[in-house]
C-alpha cells in the first residue's frame, strides 16, 4: 500500500543527513527507492514559480554549506577543500521546464552544477568547469544505472560563462529533453536515444551549487575529469545564480509511484494529472542549433553531479519564530507557494495569480535543519 501524505519531517531529515553527510566527488543517493520497496509520495511543485535571489534567501530550499546572497543573487564559495555550497529543492517536478541564469565558477578542479535527480535515481545535469569558461557539459543517468560513464556531451561556446550571466534551459517531457545554453539548441535526448529503458522519466528534484572536483581528497579520476586539482590558494572561487526559473508540467499535491517499475506512466498525481501543464508553457527562444557534440571520453562525467559538503546543512527560515508560521515538514494545511518561491499563509499578501500565468516561468520549496555527523 502507498501513503497517502507527504513526507514526515524525521523523514526528510535523514534525506538531508544522507545528502550531506559525507564528502564524495559526485553525489548518487536516495533515502528510498521506489524501484525496490514502496516509498511515501513526492511533494509536487505544481504550477510555476520564479526566484530572484538578488532579493535574499528563500525559505522554500534546503542549504548546505554557506551561500551568501547580494544584488547579484546567491553566491557559492569554495574556499578550502571538503567546501560544496548548494541549495536543493523540497518539491518535485514531473516534467517541466527549468531555467537558471548565472556565472560559473572559475578555478582549476571547480564545478558548478545544475542537477535534476528522482528518488529512482533518474538525473539530468549541466555541470561547467573552472577550468575552461568556454565550455559546458550536459549529462543523463537512469535509475542510477552509469555503465560505461558515456553519457556525457561537451559543448563549446563562444561567451565566456564565468564572466558574464548567461541563461541555461532544461526542457523535459516525456517524449524528449532539449537543453539549450544560451537561446542555442545544443542537444536532444529522446527516449530512443537512450540506452535501454534509461530516459529519465520520474519526479525530479532540483539542486545547484559549486563544489571541488579537483579536491585532492577525490579519486583520481574525478579530478582528471574536473581538470584538477584544484590549487586553493588561488582562490576563493564563486558560482553566482541570479534567478531560476521552474515549469512543472504536472499538476496536483503529491506525486506518488504504482508500482516499481519507475516509468511515467506509473506515476500518479494525487490531486492533478500528469502533463496537464505541458501546452501552457511559453516556447524557449532558440536563436540557433547548435551541431551534434560528441560524447566526453569514458569514464569520466560521474553521476550526482554535485559533492557534498563537511559543513552543517540548514534550511533557510526554518523552523520559524514566534510561532506564525509553519515549523517544518512540506507545505502545511493552509499555507502556499507564491510565485517566487516563498510560503505564505493562504489569505495573507498578496494572492496567487491564475493557473494560467504559467506563461511567466518560476520555482522552489523546503525542509528541516540537519547537522552532519
Amino acid at each position: 500500500m502507498f501513503f497517502a501524505r507527504t513526507r514526515s519531517p524525521a523523514t526528510l531529515a535523514a534525506a538531508a543527513a544522507a545528502a550531506f553527510s559525507t564528502l564524495t566527488a559526485a553525489q548518487t543517493w536516495t533515502d528510498c527507492n521506489p524501484l525496490t520497496t514502496t516509498c511515501e509520495p513526492n511533494t509536487a511543485l505544481g504550477m510555476a514559480i520564479d526566484v530572484d535571489f538578488a532579493n535574499g534567501a528563500v525559505d522554500t530550499f534546503i542549504e548546505a554549506g554557506s551561500p551568501t546572497y547580494g544584488r547579484d543573487g546567491a553566491s557559492f564559495t569554495v574556499a578550502a577543500s571538503g567546501q560544496a555550497p548548494q541549495l536543493m529543492s523540497l518539491f518535485y517536478i514531473m516534467f517541466g521546464r527549468v531555467e537558471i541564469t548565472l556565472k560559473a565558477a572559475p578555478g582549476a578542479g571547480i564545478v558548478s552544477s545544475l542537477v535534476l535527480q528522482s528518488d529512482t535515481l533518474d538525473e539530468i545535469d549541466f555541470e561547467w568547469l573552472g577550468a575552461d569558461p568556454h565550455e559546458v557539459q550536459t549529462n543523463y543517468f537512469g535509475k542510477g544505472q552509469v555503465t560505461s560513464y558515456n553519457r556525457g556531451q561537451f559543448h563549446k561556446m563562444d561567451k565566456n560563462n564565468q564572466d558574464e550571466f548567461l541563461t541555461y534551459v532544461f526542457d523535459w517531457t516525456k517524449d524528449r529533453t532539449e537543453f539549450y545554453v544560451d537561446g542555442t539548441l545544443v542537444r536532444t535526448l529522446t527516449p530512443a536515444d537512450a540506452d535501454d529503458n534509461q530516459y529519465p522519466q520520474s519526479p525530479m528534484q532540483i539542486r545547484f551549487g559549486a563544489w571541488s572536483g579537483g579536491d585532492p581528497a577525490n579519486a583520481p579520476g574525478t579530478i582528471a575529469w574536473a581538470k584538477g586539482p584544484t590549487d586553493f590558494t588561488q582562490g576563493p572561487f564563486s558560482m553566482v545564480v541570479r534567478d531560476l526559473k521552474v515549469i512543472d508540467y504536472s499538476t496536483g499535491k503529491q506525486y506518488k509511484y504504482a508500482d516499481n517499475s519507475g516509468s511515467w506512466q506509473s506515476i500518479e498525481a494525487v490531486g492533478g494529472t500528469v502533463n496537464a501543464n505541458e501546452g501552457n508553457a511559453d516556447q524557449v527562444a532558440v536563436t540557433a542549433t547548435a551541431a551534434a557534440e560528441t560524447g566526453g571520453p569514458a569514464p569520466t562525467v560521474p553521476p550526482g553531479g554535485i559533492g557534498t559538503d563537511e559543513a552543517t546543512a540548514q534550511q533557510t527560515g526554518w523552523p520559524w519564530d514566534g510561532g506564525d508560521r509553519p515549523n517544518g515538514g512540506s507545505v502545511p494545511e493552509g499555507w502556499r507557494i507564491t510565485e517566487e518561491g516563498k510560503l505564505r499563509a493562504i489569505g495573507a499578501g498578496a494572492s496567487l495569480r491564475p493557473h494560467v500565468l504559467l506563461l511567466a516561468l518560476s520555482f522552489f520549496a523546503g525542509v528541516v535543519a540537519v547537522v552532519r555527523r
